[in-house]
């Protein structure tokens, strides 16, 4: 009981000499919240900031009453040295006590960032720049750091094109982009986990790769969700019998990533043009993911329907034709594309 009587009177001792009055009351009053209005403040507080400087924005911002009194708890508490960086949203109907427990758990903002399926690595970068949570030149670098890739279970690729698995996340201002990336690619192995997926794969004789590098392709090919297995089965069909997939968003991005040239409408030349992702000049699947699919993708690779379709065709309602043969399906086009580009 002693021991804690002078503690407490030390305290009291060090107020005084802080704040310059000698009244208990007056020490209450600064520790109570500014307002009873539930308004909030946003306070960035970035690394290295000292406690004395944090107080001193605080104060400013209208958050506590005095800067000293919040020291003075601080030091009581022995938590001066305990406050992290970050975003914090703060109001100054809080108590100055619940103000620097929460600067102390390190409670910050959590921004919500979605990202959309069939978004390729790129389109990511400016999203996450776009809401500065990260500048697009260092995720892309993370995206392609084979170290970090080997660490992720993304083994003898290229980047994470393909893992970055769409969703909504909850990010906090001055995250790294190691960790966004991390956060992302560990969200797509949860998913294919809960899915038993690594069973499917075994029973097709395929790899991980191999489906996320198709799933891509139908991801940016089907416009419906419903139309996903049977696009599936298209392109699973053309490579059992050894045909080029002639996929056109695979051309777009192998020209996106040798160029650095978004083409929305190709060319001939565009198509005859050899890169590694060009399914019409080489066979098979092209050299990695063209996107970011979604779940509903992946089950469609994983469970395609059972057709004999070779061929498709956009109708120009979203939704295709779908045929078995070549004559058949030269018949739709000139009744979905040549017609409508006529006028008829």
């Amino acid at each position: 009981m002693r021991i804690f009587f002078n503690l407490k009177f030390l305290f009291f001792l060090y107020i005084v000499c802080l704040i310059g009055y000698s009244s208990y009351d007056h020490l209450k009053k600064l520790l109570e919240p500014v307002s009873t209005q539930p308004v909030y403040v946003i306070v960035d507080i970035p690394k290295g900031t000292s406690f004395k400087n944090v107080a001193q924005l605080l104060e400013e911002k209208g958050l506590i009453r005095s800067k000293e009194a919040f020291a003075a708890l601080a030091w009581y508490r022995k938590e001066a040295s305990l406050i992290k960086a970050g975003e914090y949203k703060l109001s100054p109907s809080m108590t100055p006590e619940n103000i620097l427990k929460i600067l102390v758990s390190g409670q910050v903002v959590q921004h919500l960032v979605t990202i959309p399926e069939g978004y390729n690595m790129f389109q990511i970068a400016d999203l996450l720049q776009r809401a500065n949570l990260a500048k697009k030149e260092d995720f892309l670098a993370v995206c392609t750091d084979k170290k970090i890739l080997e660490e992720l279970n993304i083994h003898g690729e290229d980047s994470a094109e393909g893992y970055l698995f769409p969703d909504s996340y909850f990010l906090p201002k001055g995250v790294s982009a190691q960790d966004i990336v991390r956060n992302f690619v560990g969200r797509f192995w949860d998913v294919w986990k809960d899915n038993d997926f690594d069973q499917r794969i075994k029973e097709l004789g395929v790899s991980v790769h191999y489906v996320v590098t198709l799933a891509s392709i139908v991801e940016l090919e089907a416009a419906v969700q419903e139309e996903k297995p049977i696009i599936a089965s298209v392109f699973w069909n053309r490579l059992e019998k050894g045909m080029p997939l002639q996929a056109d968003p695979t051309v777009k991005y192998g020209i996106m990533v040798e160029r650095k040239i978004k083409k929305k409408r190709l060319t001939w030349r565009d198509l005859r043009k050899a890169t590694p992702y060009n399914t019409y000049t080489r066979y098979g699947l092209p050299k990695g993911p063209i996107c970011n699919p979604g779940l509903i993708s992946i089950k469609a690779v994983l469970y395609p329907e059972d057709t004999k379709y070779l061929y498709f065709v956009s109708k120009g309602n979203r939704k295709h034709y779908f045929s078995k043969t070549l004559k058949e399906h030269n018949r739709a086009v000139k009744r979905y594309i040549l017609n409508r580009k006529r006028g008829k």
